[in-house]
């Protein structure tokens, strides 16, 4: 499957030991991330990641273009929901994208927790029939 990373900069140090903490799982699978966040996972877990831009710069616009295409199976976005952001609406955006194609979503660690158990145990199979292509 492909599972895209998304970070705010108050998260990627959590997103990195996530990803950390979960690496047998996510080596079994395609990472895409956004420049920044993909980079320090990259290096900290050796973990093959496909780099888009830095999310400021459009990154999460890549991203979304992805779900738009049906190319993301699964997206951990590890939000800080106090500092406000200049690029929420793009992010609103990408929210709203993996609603329309019913895309499993984590903007904490909690439901990413229960995602990636999820993921483990085969719970989210079900996206091999939607995007066969996936990995």
């Amino acid at each position: 499957m492909n599972i895209a990373l998304i970070a705010h900069d108050a998260k990627k140090e959590l997103m990195v030991q996530f990803c950390i903490a979960y690496c047998g799982v996510l080596a079994q699978h395609n990472l895409i991330a956004t420049g920044t966040t993909g980079k320090m996972v990259r290096e900290a877990t050796g973990l093959p990641v496909d780099l888009c831009l830095p999310g400021s710069h459009g990154g999460d616009q890549q991203v979304a273009a992805r779900i738009a295409c049906n190319e993301i199976d699964l997206l951990l976005f590890f939000r800080d929901p106090i500092s406000a952001k200049p690029h929420e609406p793009n992010e609103m955006n990408l929210l709203r994208l993996c609603d329309v194609r019913n895309i499993p979503l984590a903007t904490n660690i909690a439901t990413a927790e229960v995602l990636i158990h999820g993921l483990e145990r085969g719970d989210l199979e079900w996206r091999n029939i939607v995007n066969p292509h996936a990995g």
